[in-house]
C-alpha cells in the first residue's frame, strides 16, 4: 500500500520538523541563538512552515540582521499569506532600520491579517511611527486601537501613558 508508507513519511517529517521547531524556541529563550537558528532551519528542511520562517526571522533580527529577518518573513508569508506575525515583525524589523514609512503597509496588513493571535502589537508600532513622526493624535489613535484589542497589554498602557504626558 504506497499511501500508507508515505502518510507515514509525512507524518514523520512532520514530528522530526516540529521537534526541531521546539528545540529551537527552547534555544531561543536561553538565548543561544546560532543554535536556534540552526534548528529553525532544520524544522525548515523537514517542512517548511510560515511560523519557522517567522521565528527563524526573529532570531535574525535579535542578532541584528534585519536584512536576513526580512526575507525570512517574506518566505513565511509566501507558504501562508494569513498569518499575521510575518507582516508586523517586518514592520517592526523595518522601524529598528528607522524606514518608518516603509513599515506602515506591512503593519497594516498585519492588522488585516485573518490569522493572529495578538492584533495589538501592529497597532503599538504604528503608534510608534507617528509618535516619532510627531503626529501624537495619530499616535494615541492606534495606541487606544491596541489596548482595545488586549486591555492587559502593559507595552500599549505605558506607551499611551508616555505620550499623553507629552500633551501636558
Amino acid at each position: 500500500m504506497p499511501g500508507k508508507k508515505h502518510h507515514k513519511h509525512a507524518d514523520d517529517c512532520f514530528e522530526i520538523a516540529r521537534g526541531y521547531f521546539e528545540k529551537g524556541y527552547a534555544l531561543q529563550q536561553r538565548g543561544h541563538l546560532d543554535r536556534a537558528a540552526h534548528c529553525y532551519k532544520r524544522s525548515i528542511e523537514f517542512l517548511p512552515t510560515a511560523r519557522a520562517y517567522t521565528f527563524l526571522g526573529w532570531v535574525y533580527s535579535l542578532k541584528n540582521l534585519y536584512t536576513e529577518a526580512i526575507d525570512a518573513c517574506k518566505k513565511a508569508i509566501e507558504l501562508d499569506a494569513d498569518y499575521g506575525n510575518p507582516y508586523n515583525d517586518i514592520g517592526a524589523y523595518l522601524i529598528q532600520l528607522k524606514r518608518f514609512d516603509e513599515a506602515i503597509p506591512w503593519l497594516l496588513k498585519a492588522i488585516d491579517a485573518p490569522d493572529y493571535e495578538n492584533y495589538c502589537y501592529p497597532f503599538v508600532n504604528l503608534g510608534r511611527i507617528y509618535e516619532w513622526k510627531g503626529d501624537w493624535n495619530r499616535a494615541k489613535y492606534y495606541y487606544q486601537r491596541a489596548l482595545d484589542e488586549n486591555p492587559d497589554s502593559r507595552m500599549a498602557a505605558r506607551a499611551l501613558e508616555c505620550l499623553l504626558a507629552k500633551y501636558n
